[in-house]
């Protein structure tokens, strides 16, 4: 165990939907913490002033523009990254969409664009960086679930579907990457004021509720989720796989 096994110097992470929210938190924890990190998302300004952020912070960043639901665009990237950098040491799948709606009116495209952008995604994005962590037995992959993983609400069923299927994918990956001494983890976030959330924290009575609900009386900011996404990367985490990790301020655990 080195002396600071919470240190990410010399590692290179993939970070995807990094732009903007928990992905950006991330990614920041994680330069911050001493890896080079590249930011994944599909609108090229957004992330090259992402990236811009961190390098003018003195931490070494990155871009990679691609469509993580797109298996050739994937594998064309990830094998531009590694030739890039040498190696890929940490990925953490964080790129989600949501949509709401009743599910007697959820349409099969916007079924399929959820399961595609949360479930398929992290599986292709994982496929393709697994070559090289096998052959150098040693990797770091981090999905980001939900507390949706665990419960449920109406109006997002196939996101609930989706985030339920992330942990079985997590635990799935874990049993059969072990051997080859790759981690296998999931962050499970509750509520979170990100623009992803930003029509439920514009709503007073939802607001209200989520306040109430949760034992913190408040939502998470992004930046509480680099820690626990900087330990999973790290040393810190070697004997750790297969696990989902909630980060709710305590909502799944309280009546």
């Amino acid at each position: 165990m080195p002396a600071n096994p919470f240190d990410l110097s010399g590692k290179i992470a993939l970070v995807t939907g990094a732009y903007r929210g928990l992905g950006f938190a991330i990614a920041q924890g994680l330069a911050r913490a001493g890896a080079t990190v590249v930011l994944n998302g599909r609108r090229p300004d957004e992330l090259a002033a992402a990236a811009k952020t961190l390098t003018d912070a003195g931490h070494r960043a990155t871009t990679s523009v691609f469509d993580v639901t797109d298996g050739a665009a994937v594998r064309s990237a990830l094998g531009a990254i590694i030739a890039l950098h040498g190696q890929l040491d940490i990925l953490v799948n964080n790129a989600g969409i949501q949509r709401r709606n009743r599910l007697v009116d959820f349409t099969q495209q916007d079924w399929d664009d959820i399961i595609a952008t949360n479930l398929t995604a992290p599986f292709l994005v994982s496929q393709a960086a697994l070559p090289g962590m096998i052959a150098r037995r040693s990797g770091k992959i981090i999905h980001i679930a939900s507390l949706m993983s665990e419960l449920a609400r109406p109006t997002v069923v196939p996101y609930t579907a989706a985030k339920g299927g992330v942990r079985q994918l997590t635990r799935g990956m874990a049993v059969e990457l072990a051997p080859h001494n790759i981690q296998v983890n999931a962050i499970a976030p509750g509520y979170f004021a990100t623009e992803m959330n930003r029509a439920l924290i514009d709503n007073a009575e939802f607001n209200a509720w989520v306040c109430k609900r949760t034992p913190a009386g408040r939502w998470g900011q992004p930046e509480e989720i680099a820690g626990l996404a900087v330990f999973l990367a790290s040393a810190a985490a070697d004997y750790m796989t297969g696990q989902m990790l909630v980060m709710d301020g305590g909502m799944s655990v309280a009546l």
